[in-house]
């Protein structure tokens, strides 16, 4: 499949699921083309700048009125909620996990009156940056998803995830998720390397962090962060469901977006 054939096939998927978002009569790009490309950009895996040479380069055609590079970015910072159509529903049991994302090089910490990452320790490192937590149900979709800056506890920063599915779902999580004034009766803390199962949430973001180079974003405004996060988490359940979600004969469910790669 080509970039040109998997992009169409994709705005066709996206376009299926937003029938009702209607375009405002100002505005010149339909909704499923601004979720497409935000997609795109989160699967690219590049910089603002680079990706929109990329598309005016090779696509400009299949979005005959595409904004300019900045009111562009605007567009899709301003409706990143967008993203909640995409999520998944929750299932009986559950998955939540924390990653660190490195926005400037720690050295460089203190330099900017703008800086909006802070420093933190995430995954055995320290960074200066943001934080996503994610909450994946049993086959390692997403459910829903928070971030807040790298040097917040987990266990206090994103208790509204596990708050939210109180009734639906138990959810395993690290010890970090683990708060002495907050206990809820859904979550279920797990030393490491106890329960095997977790390593669908390793596995999740590994494909991110490869496929997408996750782990180091150069967003400057916060905003900006959360959309590229939001279209991230879209983009992740639109692919892995691409050719349907198949079992092994245990009953196991691979997941892969390796193969869309551009």
């Amino acid at each position: 499949m080509t970039d040109r054939d998997f992009i169409i096939e994709l705005f066709c998927r996206v376009d299926d699921m937003m029938r009702d978002v209607k375009k405002h009569p100002q505005a010149k790009m339909y909704p499923s083309e601004l979720v497409t490309l935000g997609i795109v950009f989160a699967l690219k895996g590049v910089g603002s700048r680079a990706f929109y040479r990329w598309i005016s380069r090779n696509v400009k055609d299949l979005f005959p009125q595409l904004l300019e590079r900045s009111r562009f970015f605007r567009a899709l910072k301003n409706h990143r909620h967008w993203f909640k159509r995409f999520m998944a529903k929750p299932s009986l049991i559950g998955l939540i996990d924390s990653f660190g994302i490195e926005l400037i090089h720690p050295r460089r910490e203190g330099r900017s009156e703008k800086q909006i990452g802070r420093k933190g320790l995430s995954n055995r490192r320290w960074i200066v940056g943001g934080k996503l937590c994610v909450l994946l149900n049993h086959l390692g979709l997403v459910v829903d998803w928070d971030c807040d800056t790298a040097d917040v506890y987990d266990g206090s920063a994103f208790q509204a995830l596990v708050d939210k599915v109180a009734d639906e779902m138990l959810v395993f999580g690290d010890p970090y998720f683990v708060k002495k004034d907050w206990q809820p009766t859904n979550l279920k803390p797990c030393k490491r390397g106890e329960w095997n199962s977790r390593m669908l949430v390793e596995t999740f973001l590994s494909m991110l962090t490869v496929i997408c180079h996750f782990k180091r974003l150069r967003h400057r405004v916060w905003e900006y962060f959360e959309m590229r996060l939001a279209y991230t988490m879209a983009m992740f359940n639109i692919l892995v469901q691409w050719h349907g979600l198949e079992p092994d004969d245990d009953g196991f469910v691979h997941l892969s977006i390796a193969e869309f790669s551009l």
